[in-house]
């Protein structure tokens, strides 16, 4: 048995598969104890898992950032990503690091588990002196290579010497202009955390850990030649599970006489139904399809009515039962809605470029699994077209059967419980 130290920053997106590392590990007989936000205490004790507090100074409630954080209110852009960046994550590295401390100091830890934004794992990385420490991909992977742009522009692969110039110039952009002051902070603060220099760009901080497991398969993840031997492509942290929920009472007009079309913004960012659900229902009302709409839990009264006739809604859906029924899945790119798509073979239509997603989305494209529309809010006639050819190209469905083909293939959480025992470290070497 291991004794494992889980630290995720407060967001639920970040957090939530998290917990499934949390309950595999409990049930496997690990002693798991979870570092996370006030927020999300009665999810990580329902998994086993000891719940341990982020201080104050690190802990504030997602459900609503603007108010948490007041600053960013009017920022868009490079301005607004930088402040989040600044103030979301990189301020509350000190308290994060003090709670770990804490955490260490109270009892042994043979593996600290990070997810890639908890970002005071950077100056723990930094010490000479600590824990192996693992960095859990919950997002796409952002190692920086001469074979892909920074992370975060959302931009493609291109191949040859052209690409890789293309690369580096990006990369100079963002790391000494962009991100410049942000890599200041940075460095600032892990010195004054540790009196140690940071020995990587910031938004690499990932390729210090002594291992990271990518919650994917490598046909959904840009090829790179320079790909640390550290790096674990495990598949998706979460699999579709068998639900034995009462099915919605339209369910049986899901008989296959029309092509079945599922949109969804997911559980969190789901209460603005313009940005996605409610253009894809204007786009489809008149279309020979059953567009069956998921709210993420928000009343189905909810949505915009009246609801057109071909559209069925409700709450929550048993994935493992629609998906097989599915013939295009409309998303925002949240990245484990687009691996439950890919791993049942479904082709994709995504919208996307906030967080994370200008990543998702863009790798939707890359892999040919679906068609990017490369905006947060599509038109009605983006989002027809976009399913329109989604449905007359079978190479898309081709493209995501071969990469759900591998999903089913992968290890999944027993490939990171075998790493955490062979990275188990004898109590003798802990951080005092």
């Amino acid at each position: 048995m291991a004794s494992v130290l889980l630290c995720s920053t407060p967001v639920h997106g970040h957090v939530t598969p998290l917990l499934a590392v949390a309950r595999f590990l409990v049930e496997h007989g690990h002693r798991v104890r979870f570092l996370t936000g006030a927020r999300y205490r009665a999810a990580v004790e329902a998994t086993g898992a000891t719940y341990l507090p982020l201080p104050a100074e690190a802990d504030y409630d997602d459900t609503d950032m603007d108010a948490a954080f007041p600053g960013r209110v009017g920022r868009s852009g490079p301005d607004g990503i930088r402040y989040d960046l600044s103030t979301i994550f990189l301020q509350p590295a000190g308290a994060q690091l003090a709670a770990v401390d804490d955490a260490l100091a109270a009892e042994h830890v043979d593996v600290v588990l990070v997810e890639s934004m908890f970002v005071g794992a950077i100056a723990l990385l930094s010490r000479t002196s600590r824990p192996p420490v693992i960095n859990l991909g919950i997002i796409p992977l952002g190692l920086t290579s001469v074979d892909t742009a920074p992370f975060g522009l959302g931009v493609l692969p291109m191949e040859g010497p052209l690409g890789r110039m293309r690369n580096r110039v990006l990369r100079l952009v963002a790391e000494k202009g962009f991100f410049g002051s942000l890599q200041k902070e940075a460095e600032q603060v892990v010195k004054q955390l540790t009196g140690e220099e940071l020995s990587a760009f910031f938004m690499n901080g990932a390729s210090l850990a002594d291992a990271i497991v990518q919650f994917t398969v490598p046909s959904f993840e840009y090829p790179r030649r320079d790909l640390l031997s550290t790096v674990h492509f495990v598949g998706p942290v979460s699999r579709t599970t068998s639900s034995d929920g009462p099915l919605p009472t339209w369910w049986s007009d899901l008989d296959g006489t029309r092509p079945v079309v599922h949109v969804t913004q997911g559980t969190v960012a789901n209460k603005d139904y313009e940005e996605l659900i409610a253009p894809t229902m204007r786009a489809l009302e008149d279309e020979d399809v059953l567009l069956v709409v998921s709210t993420g839990g928000r009343p189905v009264f909810t949505l915009p009515q009246p609801l057109p006739t071909n559209v069925r809604a409700a709450e929550y859906l048993p994935y493992e039962r629609l998906l097989p029924l599915t013939n295009v899945y409309v998303s925002n790119g949240g990245y484990g809605g687009v691996h439950f798509a890919m791993e049942h073979g479904v082709p994709l239509v995504v919208a996307g470029k906030t967080e994370d997603k200008i990543e998702v989305t863009a790798r939707v494209e890359w892999s040919g699994v679906g068609v990017n529309l490369r905006t947060n809010r599509p038109t009605p006639k983006q989002i027809r077209e976009g399913v329109h050819e989604v449905l007359a190209n079978q190479r898309f469905r081709e493209a995501s059967a071969r990469i759900g083909d591998e999903i089913a293939g992968s290890a999944g959480l027993a490939a990171l419980e075998r790493l955490i025992r062979e990275l188990a470290t004898p109590a003798s070497s802990q951080l005092s």
